[in-house]
């Protein structure tokens, strides 16, 4: 299995299977609107805007299982991104990143030993090659910007 044999849902409520992002490098993310780390918005935002055209997705899904910080629906977590962070990356809907309830993708992502294990905290950061393979589990406190990522990106960026 691979992340593009998972299907999820849109931030909008439409079904979308990841195999759609074939071929691409992937940054997947769980997002929160009022932690610490929400303002790392903004570094996936230049993140995908500084590689989307050689071939990076960013795909933010918003969670509230870390402290209730992601208390709002999702039509208000979209207005939330769009608004204070101009974010342009697919956003999809609310999901359970640990435990038992965990979203078939994240038990994916986190149920391999080498992906890194279980998320810890909002903002962790899956990276995965254009094979749908995970390279990277990085922490939150990993800025998106900083030269730890773009090393981790640019290393899986599909051959131009």
């Amino acid at each position: 299995m691979t992340v593009h044999d998972v299907q999820v849902k849109t931030i909008d409520g439409k079904d979308v299977a990841l195999s759609q992002y074939k071929g691409k490098a992937l940054v997947i993310v769980n997002t929160a609107s009022q932690c610490g780390y929400t303002p790392q918005y903004k570094g996936l935002e230049q993140l995908y805007q500084a590689y989307k055209a050689k071939g990076l997705e960013v795909l933010a899904f918003p969670s509230n299982d870390f402290g209730g910080q992601e208390p709002g629906s999702n039509s208000e977590i979209k207005s939330f991104c769009e608004l204070k962070y101009k974010t342009t990356f697919p956003l999809f809907a609310k999901l359970t990143v640990k435990g038992d309830g965990a979203h078939p993708l994240y038990k994916h992502l986190t149920g391999l030993k080498e992906n890194g294990g279980e998320v810890a905290w909002n903002f962790n950061k899956f990276v995965v090659a254009p094979d749908g393979k995970v390279v990277a589990h990085l922490p939150s406190k990993v800025d998106p910007m900083s030269d730890d990522m773009k090393k981790v990106i640019e290393a899986v960026l599909p051959k131009q």
